[in-house]
């Protein structure tokens, strides 16, 4: 599904949560969508699931008007930190009411999936520990198949192992049945290889909207000996170096072209990959 988004204002009162948004995301791809606490990420997703409605602007999903379009909403999927069903008795009745809401509900995929998690049709939504409700909302966001499927931390409550389980899992269902996912995460470091695009919006504003390679590609890592890396990093951005002994690495920001390649490597220096986390904290940093 293909999500337009222009001039988009959401106000709490005197409080503006997002500020003339404008974005444009297209269909297929896995977008990370990142931002400090307060940056309007979950405001932001609230409004593409139709579950609040923007102050001005247009939003449009597939070219229709999202809020209060009942045609529209079902192929929609938003599951927060604390899961889709909190409320509901049972597991088996949560997913009653998932394949009822979800077209494209896939019972035996939701079925493999609670078999992964550790999670049983019987048990009560109510009793479960916060990493049971955080996996029974990835089942749900998972097995439901929307066109449009955004997570917004949903996952948080999930011990490392299940988190890694469901990136696993959401990769590879991705590929057999591509479709529009939206990741909102803190955790950049583990999440950020599943990014195809990503999305930076800081104190309600979009500040990044680009490709994952090409934005890591405006900065590296510059790994040698602390005087060669010095000298070399001497008039770009640093964003953070480590010492050990007589070792520096140093991040930076800023583009390294052919010629500055030469130079690293005629100084005896190792380019590397940027960090995408290091990359973030400098965006949206308070002296950025």
């Amino acid at each position: 599904m293909r999500v337009e988004v222009e001039d988009l204002v959401l106000r709490y009162d005197d409080v503006t949560a997002l500020d003339r948004l404008t974005f444009s995301l297209e269909e297929s791809k896995i977008y990370g969508l990142l931002g400090r606490n307060g940056s309007g990420k979950t405001s932001l997703l609230s409004i593409l699931a139709a579950v609040r409605r923007q102050s001005a602007g247009r939003v449009r999903i597939d070219g229709q008007p999202v809020f209060e379009n009942a045609a529209l909403t079902p192929r929609i999927s938003l599951v927060r930190d604390t899961g889709e069903a909190i409320t509901i008795g049972t597991v088996e009745d949560a997913l009653y009411f998932a394949e009822w809401l979800r077209p494209n509900w896939d019972a035996d995929y939701a079925a493999e999936l609670l078999e992964l998690f550790g999670i049983t049709p019987k048990m009560s939504i109510g009793s479960m520990s916060t990493g049971q409700r955080s996996a029974m909302g990835v089942v749900v966001g998972l097995a439901g198949r929307a066109p449009l499927t955004m997570f917004d931390e949903a996952y948080l409550g999930m011990d490392a192992p299940s988190r890694q389980a469901f990136y696993d899992a959401l990769l590879a269902d991705y590929i057999a049945h591509p479709r529009t996912i939206i990741l909102s995460t803190h955790l950049i470091q583990e999440v950020g290889p599943l990014f195809e695009e990503v999305l930076i919006i800081d104190r309600g504003r979009l500040l990044v909207q680009e490709d994952t390679q090409t934005l890591l590609s405006r900065g590296a890592t510059v790994i040698g000996p602390t005087a060669q890396v010095d000298a070399f990093t001497a008039d770009l951005t640093v964003l953070g170096t480590r010492r050990l002994g007589p070792t520096t690495s140093a991040t930076v920001y800023g583009e390294v072209d052919e010629g500055r390649r030469r130079q690293a490597t005629e100084a005896g220096l190792e380019l590397g990959p940027i960090d995408l986390q290091d990359l973030f904290v400098h965006l949206t940093g308070e002296n950025r």
